[in-house]
């Protein structure tokens, strides 16, 4: 369907009203001087009309294109009117063009990047939900069961506050996760900077842990025996965190009588990468980009074998994000997974071993 536009006549009225008057003088000065060579005359009021009328045009056409690019500068602030110039018409018009292509790119993927975001949106105040509702429903239903007269009994009264009490501590739990991530990710949380064994602390992982995996007869254990010490410069708290992450996420996955292995290894000078392997379920590949959300589940059915806030993941990514390292996870699904990250590796401890807090 046609679409039809407003015409101006202005600009070509304005023009041939300029060209008109300076004919028309000239014209005047030409009988009042009452010239007699005609050829001469001719020649020169042809020469006079030609340049005048290009020089009028010209100024007319590059005035009337400039103030309308530079409305459409101020409208769309595509860029700054005030670098324009009239002598610089031609240039800012192929300009213009870019910019508006390019104006009209960044505004679709800025849509497309909103709806994604939306939908994670969705998602996750789905899976927040989902996650408090459980613990609160079942605080709920002990509470309730008590009210309606169970608590005259001492035995269910002690039971079910106990319960009612495991419920509340994940919920704790929970918030705690959800916290730290905020702090993390707008900065808030600080990091205590020292320098200490990995090797170590490693194995203080693997002792807090050793009860957890033996239920499921995992065992924990390193690729090597590791007679001296690696030392690295982090946050030794949040580092535990992250290997007490790694090692509970391998032992919840992982088969019975598998085993949970820990390696260290030299990646360039100044950098160590400890890899957290096991031989699992493994991760198909369509579920690995999405492993560090929050709440993601690999699992679809919603439901949980292991307790845990699901934010386990997340946090690790997010701390060591905050150290400047990386995460890295290989998976095949029916085999297993690896985990692995970067520290910065230190040769020794020095004598002012903590380093103020950083953010």
């Amino acid at each position: 369907m046609s679409q039809k536009f407003k015409r101006s006549y202005r600009f070509a009225l304005r023009t041939a009203l300029y060209i008109c008057v300076f004919l028309t003088a000239v014209l005047s000065l030409f009988i009042f001087f009452d010239i007699k060579s005609v050829w001469v005359s001719i020649l020169v009021f042809a020469i006079l009309c030609y340049f005048f009328s290009f020089l009028i045009i010209q100024y007319r056409v590059e005035r009337f294109i400039y103030r309308r690019i530079k409305k459409v500068y101020d409208n769309v602030s595509l860029l700054d009117s005030k670098t324009l110039s009239p002598n610089q018409i031609t240039t800012d018009m192929s300009t213009l063009t870019r910019e508006v292509k390019k104006f009209a790119e960044d505004k679709k993927l800025e849509i497309e990047t909103l709806k994604v975001r939306e939908g994670y949106r969705k998602e996750f105040m789905g899976n927040v939900s989902h996650e408090l509702k459980t613990p609160l429903f079942t605080v709920q239903g002990y509470i309730l069961t008590l009210l309606d007269g169970a608590h005259k009994d001492k035995a269910i009264r002690k039971k079910y506050l106990a319960r009612a009490n495991k419920g509340v501590e994940r919920l704790i739990y929970i918030v705690k996760d959800l916290d730290m991530i905020t702090k993390l990710e707008t900065g808030d949380l600080h990091l205590r900077y020292e320098t200490f064994n990995i090797v170590e602390l490693i194995q203080a992982s693997f002792d807090l842990l050793e009860m957890k995996a033996a239920k499921k007869e995992i065992t924990l254990t390193f690729d090597i025996i590791y007679e001296e010490p690696i030392y690295v410069r982090a946050d030794r708290e949040r580092i535990q965190q992250v290997l007490t992450n790694l090692i509970v996420n391998s032992i919840k996955y992982g088969k019975k009588g598998g085993t949970t292995e820990i390696s260290i290894e030299n990646l360039i000078k100044n950098k160590v990468i400890i890899r957290c392997t096991d031989n699992g379920e493994g991760i198909e590949n369509e579920n690995i980009p999405r492993l560090f959300e929050r709440f993601y589940r690999v699992d679809k059915s919603g439901s949980r074998k292991e307790g845990g806030s699901g934010l386990g993941l997340s946090i690790v990514k997010h701390i060591l994000e905050a150290h400047n390292e990386k995460i890295y996870v290989e998976s095949v699904f029916g085999v297993g997974s690896e985990f692995s990250f970067t520290l910065e590796k230190r040769k020794k401890i020095p004598e002012d071993n903590v380093i103020p807090e950083i953010t």
